[in-house]
């Protein structure tokens, strides 16, 4: 059955090539999502029309999205019947392909010739890291003890998820005065904080197939949360006499915050065949940080822009 030119093309390829075909149209420029540092789909110079009819003296030729002839590399790969097959996919070979053929029907016929595109884009799974709240009732929000605390909370909370290359992060600490039914005004302190995964080769997609990030994360939220349940079992079985600062028992929410490495960004509305992608940020773009979105840009002409400037 043939392939239409809507249908999703992701995660095409493993360490082989993929046996995923995609054709050609001439009305409209054909969507490509490549997984980054993988293969992609077999990519053809023929429209869906005149895939499996018989072409007399066919010539293609494949042009780069600036305006160069592609020839075989140790990236590209270019079929004699001009299937365009790209290996270890990079961000920076994201852009607009074009191909021409040339072909016959009939021996007697002239020579007609179709000119295909294909916007072809890199994309990586989502990255995420976990979002922790807990409140501590607090010594008078101007105090200095607080601060104190905070530091102290934070180095430890750190030094229990370093071994597992994790990152602790303060989003955010408020003190607030809150009105308690039987006790009256009492001070806490709401923290807000982030645990995330130490990415290698610089803040960008790992290229390897066995990344253990996901495994990583997750026993560093296990850590996360045994710490608190033991500061809960602390509080009860201490004296009557409360420290000043202490957990709140029941406090520790926690959720899943998708983000994209930077020069990537989510976009269900531009890329409707891949709406839970990172997918590289277009021309007229960019994404500087972990975010998931790519933001307007005017002076970025580039693919995969992380920052907003002129190149």
């Amino acid at each position: 059955m043939p392939i239409k030119s809507s249908k999703r093309f992701l995660r095409s390829a493993g360490p082989g090539e993929s046996s995923l075909k995609i054709v050609g149209s001439i009305i409209f420029p054909v969507k490509v999502y490549v997984k980054l540092n993988q293969n992609s789909p077999r990519i053809l110079c023929v429209t869906n029309r005149l895939r499996n009819s018989e072409l007399i003296d066919p010539v293609s030729q494949w042009r780069g999205p600036s305006g160069n002839i592609l020839s075989e590399n140790s990236s590209v790969k270019i079929s004699p019947t001009g299937t365009l097959i790209f290996r270890r996919f990079k961000s920076n070979q994201s852009g607009i392909y074009t191909c021409s053929l040339v072909y016959k029907l009939t021996a007697e016929q002239p020579a007609k010739n179709l000119i295909m595109k294909y916007l072809i884009y890199a994309y990586s799974d989502p990255n995420y890291y976990y979002e922790f709240t807990a409140q501590y009732h607090a010594a008078p929000c101007n105090s200095i003890e607080n601060i104190s605390f905070e530091k102290t909370l934070l180095q430890l909370l750190s030094k229990l998820v370093a071994e597992l290359s994790c990152e602790v992060t303060l989003i955010k600490s408020e003190c607030h005065h809150v009105k308690m039914q039987r006790a009256g005004l009492q001070n806490e302190i709401f923290f807000t904080f982030s645990v995330a995964s130490l990415d290698k080769e610089n803040n960008r997609p790992c290229e390897q197939i066995t990344c253990d990030t996901s495994e990583r994360l997750s026993k560093a939220r296990n850590l996360i949360e045994n710490f608190f349940k033991q500061q809960a079992e602390i509080t009860r079985r201490g004296s009557e006499q409360l420290p000043e600062i202490y957990y709140i028992e029941g406090t520790l929410q926690m959720v899943w915050v998708d983000h994209c490495y930077p020069g990537y960004g989510m976009n269900p509305l531009r890329h409707p065949d891949c709406p839970d992608c990172c997918v590289v940020c277009s021309p007229g773009s960019y994404n500087p940080s972990n975010g998931i979105h790519c933001l307007p840009c005017n002076d970025s002409f580039i693919y995969g822009a992380t920052k907003c400037e002129l190149l």
